[in-house]
């Protein structure tokens, strides 16, 4: 895998299609290597990463592709199980993908000869994003353009439902907050919601559209981010329903918001894909300009390592890599 020093790119990955989301498992696999899922037109690439950021004996970076899994249509989103594990015999990859055909599917292989999936059916438009729940990874939630987000085990069942007043974008669970779902919908309003209760708790408003996109801060559940037009807004949810904080970032319009996984105030965010590129920007919350600007042919998804300041974004046949400071 090559550095790549043109438009700062730390790596790239070559891909067989074009990538239309790629995701890094947020969970610990029990493998010093990283877990990483891209999605094409018809199927789904699991592969292993490792950073020379991370091991010494790495130049550069490595990647080895695990498994090819076909699909049959595109993939719009992909979440990992926290069930995955490499340190298992046989190791388990469980993931879960929506596709434009507005279903679900929940893969799960021993990357040997068990290769099962199943189709979760029930909503009525595209779906948005999806999250398993993060400690026991038996629930699975997911948003729509239906106006719905909905609850599902692992069969597939609906266990929970609740009504949104315009198209859900973005849902989270929070690995410390697990009676609880963030949902952002594309009005500029998150909520909260209580999985027992199943009742609203708490909201958070833009006061500007379209959101695109919201994420819950993984090293301070207080803490909220999103993309509403061309700003980034971020939240303390105990200071005020309204945002602290915003700057306008894309011209045109911002596409995806997501934390990173090591800092509190380090995030990303990308615009949305123009004629030729799409605008990757680090932000510092200590630093009134992003600490880093990157630039990727069409580019779609984002995704940061689950411990390092790295974020990797899809793009035409490739996957763009970028290595920021903390």
């Amino acid at each position: 895998m090559k550095q790549d020093s043109t438009r700062n790119t730390s790596y790239t990955v070559e891909c067989e299609d074009y990538v239309h989301v790629v995701k890094f498992n947020p969970f610990d696999s029990g493998d010093s290597c990283s877990l990483i899922a891209y999605g094409g037109n018809n199927y789904v690439v699991v592969g292993t990463c490792r950073f020379q950021e991370e091991d010494a004996e790495v130049e550069g970076m490595q990647y080895k592709t695990l498994r090819t899994f076909h699909h049959g249509i595109r993939v719009d989103a992909i979440a990992w199980s926290p069930e995955t594990r490499l340190d298992a015999i046989p190791p388990q990859i469980r993931f879960c993908t929506a596709a434009s055909d507005r279903k679900l599917r929940l893969f799960t292989s021993d990357l040997q000869d068990k290769n099962e999936f199943k189709i979760f059916d029930g909503h009525s438009d595209y779906i948005n994003d999806l999250v398993f729940a993060p400690s026991e990874g038996q629930e699975i939630a997911s948003v729509s353009d239906d106006h719905t987000c909905r609850v599902w085990d692992l069969e597939g069942n609906e266990k929970a439902h609740f009504v949104l007043r315009s198209p859900g974008m973005s849902v989270c669970w929070h690995p410390e907050e697990t009676f609880k779902l963030m949902v952002a919908e594309k009005n500029g309003t998150i909520r909260f919601y209580d999985l027992i209760t199943q009742q609203a708790i708490l909201s958070l408003e833009c006061e500007q559209t379209p959101l695109m996109s919201a994420d819950w801060c993984l090293k301070n559940t207080l803490k909220i981010g999103a993309v509403a037009g061309s700003d980034w807004l971020i939240w303390d949810i105990t200071r005020s329903s309204y945002p602290q904080d915003k700057r306008p970032v894309h011209v045109d319009r911002a596409r995806l918001f997501r934390w990173s996984q090591v800092n509190e105030n380090l995030f990303a965010t990308t615009g949305y894909p123009g004629k030729t590129t799409t605008q990757l920007l680090v932000h510092h919350l200590g630093h009134p300009q992003p600490i880093l600007t990157g630039t990727a042919a069409v580019g779609s998804g984002l995704t940061w390592h689950r411990t390092l300041p790295l974020c990797a974004v899809g793009g035409d046949h490739k996957i763009f890599f970028w290595v920021t400071e903390m």
